[in-house]
């Protein structure tokens, strides 16, 4: 059992992190420009340490290592890449104690989900090391002729990841490239991402230079960069809408896929015949899981208009037993918001649902907990009396914020569900089993939990509908995605075909 001893022991050791460097070509290096980056703790506002300011010149030298690693990386076996993948699900589990805490000091997240995502990490890399070996050809037999597709590595990939949860995020990316017979450059969040330059310092020695490389820095100076290099054959993206169309922007340059994972405004539908107690308790979790900073939470819950009394009250008092303070504290169940930025965000969109009419019905105000007055935290807010159209119920707000919206009519419910931009994930709270496929099926997004949210399991497939995205992550179709196909036709009929008559005699035709 974690103690808050232990975890207060593990983060006095690491709370002065130092200045990390990018790591190209199998070593740590320094920035081209000599800038650096500091990262602060939301619990106390404190620098944690710093990282190198990249630019494009810092880029360019990342890429060129992933390219020059490329030919022996994509032509090494099954079993080689499978026990690299092995390799590195083992390091993270070696000292998951110590990334969980620099997690929690650099992101905010209660020590309990960050230990959690960073032995999901590890397990991620231990599924993506057999599908290492599932990688395989095809043979179309023909009367005439043999088909042989090839499935090779698509070459070298970007991939930028978020600041949400850095380590899961990571391990998404990285472990499916990897299996695939890519090399990867990766570009973190420049404001959480020093549990994942760790991670990559103790790995340091299993990677063969330059087929995994590390690029700090702001988006606008390493972003561009990265996806319109030439050399980058793919790139896979998690973060918000704006960022993402950025990023597809780029990557027409050079006119290269990409796997785009991107915002969120889930619906998570409560029936008349729901359990309350565990309907209720998942619009809690949504609510306060990662302080509401995750892309699938079920921030619209539309409650049937029969229940809707009933469902408040067991919210409220569920809501009530929510623990927040501490997050290196097991007890804790909300931390601070990730940065002032996120913080400021989140207090505008409380601000405007009061303005346009919505009703605070629980929290609504920056939260108080002793002993971190500097601390980045805001209250779990559930707004009631929200009109479909409002801007609360239509964006995207990255905070412990959920609205409560009516419904009595289904084909009316599917209606308001699907009229939103996005479409990445969503939940049904039913015990009737037609209902339940009626429902899901009608909802565009791309994951529906029934009678249990974030109900996430190893090979379903993660992405969205619309403007959530396209692509798939945490499944063996990710995989896919890092290949191509090349058909090679084996003409098997011998002879030419006789399009054009005999051969012409000698000297025929000629000039004079």
């Amino acid at each position: 059992m974690l103690t808050l001893e232990q975890t207060q022991k593990t983060a006095e050791k690491l709370r002065s992190m130092g200045t990390y460097g990018h790591f190209i070509n199998g070593e740590w290096v320094n920035g081209h420009s000599g800038k650096t980056i500091d990262l602060y703790d939301p619990t106390t506002r404190k620098v944690l340490g710093s990282i190198q300011a990249g630019d494009p010149s810092d880029v360019a030298r990342a890429v060129d290592a992933a390219h020059a690693a490329f030919p022996a990386w994509s032509a090494s076996s099954a079993l080689e890449r499978q026990r690299l993948l092995l390799a590195l699900g083992e390091v993270m589990r070696k000292r998951q104690l110590d990334y969980a805490v620099m997690d929690v000091l650099n992101n905010g997240k209660p020590i309990r989900e960050a230990m959690g995502h960073t032995g999901h990490a590890a397990d991620i890399f231990d599924y993506y090391a057999g599908a290492a070996h599932q990688l395989k050809g095809e043979v179309l037999d023909q009367k005439d002729a043999t088909v042989i597709v090839h499935r090779e590595a698509i070459g070298v990939v970007a991939q930028i990841i978020p600041w949400n949860s850095q380590m899961t995020m990571a391990a998404l990316k990285l472990a499916p490239a990897l299996a695939a017979g890519c090399t990867v450059v990766l570009k973190p969040a420049e404001t959480v991402c020093l549990a994942v330059l760790e991670f990559i310092k103790d790995a340091a020695g299993i990677i063969p230079p330059g087929v995994i490389n590390v690029v700090t820095g702001y988006g606008a100076d390493v972003g561009e960069a990265l996806v319109t290099n030439p050399k980058v054959r793919k790139v896979s993206f998690t973060g918000s809408r704006d960022t993402g169309a950025k990023i597809i922007q780029y990557a027409s340059v050079n006119i290269i896929p990409q796997t785009m994972e991107l915002g969120g405004k889930s619906a998570n539908i409560i029936c008349e015949d729901a359990d309350l107690e565990a309907a209720a308790e998942s619009v809690v979790l949504s609510t306060v899981a990662n302080k509401g900073e995750i892309c699938f939470a079920g921030t619209r819950t539309f409650v049937h208009k029969n229940i809707r009394e009933a469902f408040l009250d067991t919210l409220a008092r569920q809501l009530a037993n929510v623990r927040q303070g501490d997050p290196l504290d097991p007890a804790t169940q909300i931390g601070p918001q990730s940065s002032s930025i996120q913080f400021d965000r989140v207090k505008a969109y409380i601000e405007l649902g009061r303005k346009e009419g919505a009703k605070v019905a629980i929290g609504g105000e920056a939260a108080k907990v002793p002993g971190f007055e500097d601390g980045l935290f805001i209250q779990p807010t559930i707004f009631t009396d929200v009109d479909h159209d409002m801007r609360i119920a239509q964006e995207e707000i990255f905070g412990p914020v959920t609205t409560i919206l009516e419904w009595e009519d289904e084909a009316e419910l599917l209606a308001r569900v699907n009229d939103n931009i996005f479409g990445l994930g969503g939940g049904v709270w039913t015990q009737n089993l037609a209902r339940a496929h009626r429902i899901s099926r009608g909802m565009e997004t791309g994951i529906v939990w029934i009678n249990r949210y974030y109900n996430i399991r190893s090979g379903q497939p993660l992405g969205g509908y619309k403007q959530s995205g396209f692509g798939r992550d945490n499944c063996l179709d990710t995989v896919l995605d890092y290949t191509l196909q090349k058909s090679v036709v084996i003409n098997l009929a011998e002879g030419p075909l006789g399009l054009f008559g005999a051969a012409a005699a000698p000297g025929a035709g000629a000039h004079h």
